[in-house]
């Protein structure tokens, strides 16, 4: 389905009846990226994976607000154009963290739970090559100009564990022109010194909520250190899975969300 969501069309997952739980996936992924996961969920969950704006198939315009400001409140009015006014559980996977997090720290009333995979929300973290470059002024243009099928399947190969290559091509198959540019202003507006004051924050909100941290031990992007920075109650990891933990692991990590997710809460 799609909605409109401020200036965006956003094309989500609305699945399932129960306590509203909602995805945000990372790039270069969409919601299909919790494709293996939400069927095992739907059944007591009601499941909401978007397409970030500009990713997959939502259209953002290319003044979309990439600030941490911006993030929250697009989340924000995503809640509300959902109809939810119940506390959901957040699930969120790379580039979904800031998304999802930011809108935590505005808004703790409105979170009941949070599930972190595979993110960044670190003052002192240092990007990526690929985060470096893209970064880069004409640089980052170059490179996604010269991105082709071949070229991104060998990268997620070597940065995953299990992902297959029909997964790699479907992911493939939505990345367009407009994502490509919405890539380049995200990573341009996320210089990791805007975290600063915003992960402290965080950590007061998971000191009083339920929270899981969920890592893949094998991600050459985002070292396990920081999966204890966040301030969850409980860090657990994957040892035979890359970066995209959600798409390796997914009965395993349906599994355990089930349980989290079932645990009584005061």
């Amino acid at each position: 389905m799609t909605l409109n969501v401020g200036q965006c069309q956003i094309h989500l997952v609305d699945s399932g009846r129960g306590t509203p739980t909602l995805f945000l996936h990372g790039n270069p992924d969409s919601s299909e990226v919790w494709s293996g996961i939400i069927p095992g969920l739907s059944g007591q969950l009601r499941c909401i994976a978007p397409d970030l704006p500009g990713y997959g198939r939502s259209i953002a315009p290319d003044d979309f607000d990439c600030s941490m400001e911006g993030m929250a409140a697009f989340v924000d009015q995503l809640v509300t154009a959902l109809g939810i006014s119940e506390p959901l559980n957040l699930v969120v996977h790379d580039v979904g963290g800031p998304f999802g997090l930011a809108w935590a720290v505005r808004h703790p009333q409105k979170l009941r739970s949070v599930v972190i995979m595979n993110t960044v929300f670190a003052s002192d973290f240092r990007w990526h090559l690929f985060g470096r470059l893209w970064r880069t002024p004409l640089v980052g243009e170059l490179v996604q100009a010269l991105t082709t099928r071949s070229g991104f399947t060998r990268e997620l190969l070597r940065a995953s564990r299990k992902l297959t290559k029909a997964q790699i091509h479907q992911t493939y198959s939505l990345v367009t022109p407009a994502m490509k540019r919405m890539v380049l202003r995200w990573y341009r507006a996320m210089d990791p010194a805007h975290f600063r004051g915003w992960e402290d924050e965080l950590r007061q909100v998971l000191a009083t909520k339920p929270s899981l941290v969920l890592w893949a031990e094998h991600d050459p992007y985002i070292s396990r250190r920081f999966a204890e920075r966040f301030g969850a109650a409980t860090v657990e990891y994957f040892a035979d899975s890359g970066h995209w933990l959600p798409a390796e692991e997914p009965a395993a990590v349906a599994q355990r969300l089930l349980r989290f997710f079932a645990e009584p809460r005061a």
